[in-house]
């Protein structure tokens, strides 16, 4: 069966796509980024080389919101459809020089045709998941905010003059209120979304049992993890999330310790974070004795919160795995 593989450079207004078959270019064309546009086009291409929908496969790079229409559009044609980190595209095809949209393309039809037997098929999420995750970004948003003009009430207060900064605090003031009014509208609406479902009801129970787990962290790992299941393994999302520590060395010269990497979601991470310093300086416990005694040790106090994270996510994936909440007593029956 020949290998036909259409990549796709994404962007606000268009999208660029070249057709390969078995590594050539047969066709490279502009399609506007509306669902209706790019079903039409695809299905006309489709056709005119008289590919049937599974032998097709359909690449393109995730670039947040702007893949929503491809996803709607080979969702309704059922097309296979890979959406690929676009550092990962970028740093295996070796040296390149100079860019643009329809060379992106090529370049993104030639990882797909190279790598097929690694793509990992895109599938929509939930229509509950799609409202939380959408909820949970528009209150990141208003939390950013609100800390700035927060910031700004203080920090200024001895360095403009009184009169003004009466009056500017005032208009920060009511700046501030309103967010605080929308920040409340929306975890109400993401609490009865929640509440809605009874799987996800369930999950946001069993993950607030852990200790250090707030109500905030649990929204975010089951938006995150998709209801938990684009993540099989909590080893993987400590990847995913910044906090699995990887060796560093090379010959004799190179010997660095032991350190995460940067590339990671930092949102999650930051989250996981606070979890960690509650569960082990403001709670008492497993989590705070283990602290307590790795750092009298002598161990960095970081190293140990970052332990004390990845403790949480496995955690985490434990009581939604066994599908009960968490047993601070719970001994291991095999012990």
């Amino acid at each position: 069966m020949q290998k036909f593989v259409v990549g796709i450079d994404v962007s606000k207004k268009k999208l660029d796509l070249c057709l390969t078959i078995d590594g050539v270019i047969a066709k490279e064309w502009v399609v506007d980024n509306r669902q209706d546009a790019l079903s039409a086009s695809l299905s006309s291409v489709i056709k005119r080389f008289k590919q049937p929908e599974e032998a097709a496969l359909i690449c393109a790079e995730y670039t947040g919101q702007y893949v929503y229409p491809l996803c709607c559009a080979c969702e309704a044609l059922r097309l296979p459809l890979w959406l690929e980190n676009p550092y990962q595209i970028k740093h295996s095809l070796g040296l390149h020089r100079g860019k643009n949209d329809r060379v992106d393309a090529r370049r993104i039809s030639e990882y797909a045709g190279r790598f097929s037997d690694r793509a990992r098929l895109f599938s929509m999420p939930e229509k509950v998941l799609s409202s939380l995750r959408q909820l949970l970004s528009e209150r990141e948003l208003y939390v950013t905010d609100k800390g700035k003009y927060q910031a700004l009430l203080t920090d200024q207060v001895q360095f403009i003059p009184k009169g003004d900064y009466q009056a500017k605090s005032k208009r920060l003031k009511r700046v501030i209120e309103e967010l605080r009014a929308s920040i409340a509208e929306v975890e109400e609406k993401m609490q009865a979304l929640v509440k809605g479902d009874e799987e996800l009801s369930s999950m946001f129970k069993q993950l607030c049992s852990v200790e250090g787990v707030g109500e905030h962290t649990a929204m975010k790992m089951i938006v995150a993890t998709d209801g938990f299941r684009s993540f099989d393994d909590p080893r993987k999302f400590c990847c995913h999330a910044g906090i699995a520590p990887f060796e560093y060395t090379s010959g004799s010269s190179v010997r660095s310790r032991r350190r995460v990497s940067q590339r990671a979601d930092k949102s999650i991470k930051a989250l996981l974070h606070m979890a960690a310093l509650v569960a082990a300086t403001r709670m008492t416990g497993e989590l705070h004795e283990y602290y307590l005694k790795k750092v009298a040790e002598g161990k960095n106090k970081m190293s140990v919160l970052n332990a004390v994270r990845s403790k949480l996510v496995y955690r985490m994936f434990s009581v939604v795995k066994r599908d009960t909440v968490y047993d601070k007593n719970y001994a291991n029956k095999l012990a």
